[in-house]
């Protein structure tokens, strides 16, 4: 945790304040700061291809933080209205004991999103496989780390006595890392591990989330001034998201891929329907975008296990629920 902190007040003093999202001729401008741009996400591109923003007077600008960390320096040095990232970044922050702190309002992700890549073709899979091997998992205090260590500790497999974590790669470069030769198996998100194994560089074996079981993984989160501030503006936000999610729950993976290809320009749309049916097998969306008390829990027990969380948060304290709620009810009552 002392780790993200230090990187997060760096990266903080390297960016400039700006305005919030405020209406402009009716239309507001709401800046999301994106943890990376995967297909587990296509919620959210959904919402934009589709114009569910647009439905809703919402103008959004999307930018790539490439991690949890620079997200969250996103969002504390006002270069950002919202955050699109992992819970841990704010929980570590409310931690910190920061006045304005960062509340998230809105959950897309339950579960983990990343899929277990290794070099060979295995078809019998079996996570006790991994013992003795070099596993590039992610960055240290980051939730794909903590969940992938959570995972192989219940099968016996504990870092530097059995197994070796590489927590050591910065997110966007993991994928060239493990196709440069460095570790036995790596942890990939979609499209990225379909197009590995599409190209012979590695073989999926497994799913990270499916065998985590559900967390808050993925949220949408804002400073407290801010949602004050701004609370319509996010209702229609989670307006247009809730669409999307209903539109995923009934719209078939191939429709879907052509409607978010633009989002993906380099990527097959075979392969962001691969990826798509990939994330709707491990159930890896939320229904309702309002975070439950068991799934924060479970993260936080989680963090514990990691030795990144000396200290939990309450769901109160984490999360506004409130406009969730108010949304998931309104989308659900007039059918989509």
């Amino acid at each position: 945790m002392k780790k993200f902190i230090c990187l997060l007040i760096g990266f903080t003093l390297f960016l400039c304040a700006a305005g919030c999202g405020t209406f402009k001729g009716g239309t507001a401008t709401v800046r999301i700061n994106e943890v990376t741009h995967s297909i587990f996400y296509a919620p959210l591109y959904v919402a934009i291809e589709n114009g569910y923003f647009k439905d809703e007077g919402i103008k959004t600008e999307l930018t790539n933080g490439g991690g949890a960390d620079k997200s969250m320096a996103a969002l504390l040095s006002g270069s950002a209205d919202v955050a699109f990232c992992g819970p841990e970044a704010a929980i570590y922050v409310i931690n910190e004991g920061k006045s304005d702190a960062p509340r998230v309002f809105g959950q897309l992700t339950k579960r983990d999103g990343s899929f277990l890549v290794g070099r060979y073709k295995d078809d019998d899979f079996r996570w006790e496989k991994l013992e003795n091997k070099t596993v590039i998992a992610g960055r240290t205090g980051g939730v794909p780390a903590m969940t992938f260590e959570y995972v192989v500790n219940k099968h016996g497999l504990y870092n530097g006595t059995n197994i070796t974590l590489d927590n050591s790669v910065q997110f966007n470069l993991m994928g060239p890392s493990f196709e440069g030769g460095n570790g036995d198996y790596v942890t990939l998100f979609e499209p990225t591990a379909s197009e590995f194994q599409k190209a012979g560089k590695g073989y999926i074996v497994a799913s990270v989330g499916e065998e985590s079981g559900e967390i808050p993984y993925t949220t949408f989160m804002s400073l407290t001034s801010y949602i004050a501030k701004n609370r319509d503006v996010l209702v229609k936000f989670l307006t247009a998201l809730q669409r999307a999610i209903q539109h995923l729950n009934t719209a078939p993976a191939a429709t879907v891929a052509e409607e978010i290809k633009g989002q993906f320009p380099d990527t097959p749309t075979e392969s962001i329907t691969a990826s798509l049916e990939s994330y709707i097998k491990i159930d890896a969306w939320t229904k309702n975008m309002a975070m439950t008390e068991d799934a924060l829990e479970r993260l936080q027990s989680v963090m514990t296990s990691a030795g990144e969380l000396n200290k939990k948060v309450s769901l109160s304290a984490l999360a506004d629920n409130t406009l969730a709620e108010e949304v998931f009810e309104k989308v659900m009552n007039r059918g989509g």
